[in-house]
């Protein structure tokens, strides 16, 4: 007779994402202990980017708009760090995340009313273009931002001045340090954007995302729906560039400029937009393959832009879409053997 697979409780299928992400945070946790020093920041960066990927991804995998200019938001964070430094003296984390968002948030709503007017492709435009003025700004008025030359950023203190690196052997301590920050931020982003995605408001932009006639037939506002997901979206962006800057050391006009933008887009797609996981693990897998791109080759973006058509060619719904269809394949196969 043949066996008759059973299907596990809804209760239980629902509770294999929260496994799954529990068991990554605790090997995240872990990298500093086997991995060197170098590999502990080029994590920590990776982890940045996954901030900045989650952020796009709620406008684009959720929302179904294109954005090209997400480079303004993250480079905003990271100037009103070095501004809150250079004109408050400010050396605190806390207070650069606290003072700094408010700040981007301004600005993604003003540019999110004049955006979400548009769809398709003039969404797109408008958004480059208004990020490449943000550049402009950032070169003409070098009296301020640094011009070409950026403003330098010190490693801050965390956790309300409790834990700071002065003194010798700070580097070595700020990287460790500055990494489980991030990755405490990481998490607690990563579930906040759960919650909005999950939430009635995230049903709300898919169903927009998927049918916008249908959508407004059914009362929703597309256009308010659509602001506060480009706000949300910026404003995720933007902690990326705050948490960035103290690590880099350093923030030059190059953050607002497009090809930025073109990164994060690339990374979420690398690692696949229609997953909540996928940006998490494209900002990941990305900022290693560019950062040893660097490393092997003066044509490094050459190699760079090689790798990622191949590798959207082969994968066109990302790593982690491509993964989740071989996972079903198989458990489809288990299932008819049994």
């Amino acid at each position: 007779m043949k066996a008759v697979a059973i299907p596990l409780p809804r209760s239980q299928t629902r509770l294999w994402p929260y496994a799954a992400a529990a068991l990554g945070v605790v090997v995240l946790a872990t990298v500093p202990e086997f991995a060197g020093l170098y590999q502990t920041q080029l994590l920590t960066y990776g982890l940045i980017m996954a901030i900045a990927a989650l952020g796009f991804n709620l406008l684009l995998g959720y929302t179904g708009l294109l954005s090209f200019g997400h480079s303004a938001y993250f480079g905003l964070g990271a100037y009103t760090v070095a501004f809150l430094l250079q004109w408050l003296g400010i050396h605190s984390m806390e207070l650069y995340i606290l003072l700094g968002l408010p700040v981007t948030a301004i600005v993604s709503a003003l540019f999110g009313y004049i955006c979400v007017r548009h769809t398709r492709i003039f969404f797109g435009i408008l958004t480059l273009a208004l990020s490449q003025v943000l550049y402009s700004l950032a070169l003409k008025f070098f009296w301020v931002t640094g011009g070409t030359d950026g403003l330098r950023v010190p490693r801050p203190t965390l956790l309300a001045g409790m834990i700071d690196f002065a003194g010798s052997g700070g580097f070595p301590r700020f990287i460790r340090s500055y990494y489980y920050y991030v990755l405490g931020v990481f998490v607690l982003s990563a579930a906040i954007m759960w919650v909005i995605v999950h939430s009635p408001f995230g049903k709300a932009l898919q169903a927009i995302r998927d049918n916008e006639t249908r959508a407004r037939f059914l009362g929703l506002r597309i256009r308010r729906f659509r602001w506060v997901a480009f706000l949300l979206s910026g404003t995720f962006t933007a902690l990326a560039g705050i948490l960035w800057v103290p690590l880099n050391g350093l923030t030059t006009p190059d953050v607002l400029y497009w090809p930025f933008s073109g990164e994060i887009v690339f990374m979420t797609l690398l690692g696949g937009f229609r997953n909540f996981s996928g940006p998490i693990v494209g900002g990941i897998v990305f900022t290693l393959l560019k950062t040893y791109a660097v490393a092997s080759t003066e044509y490094w973006q050459l190699l760079l832009g090689s790798v990622l058509v191949v590798l959207i060619l082969l994968l066109p719904t990302g790593i982690v879409g491509a993964l989740s269809q071989i996972a079903k394949r198989v458990w489809a196969t288990k299932e008819g053997a049994t």
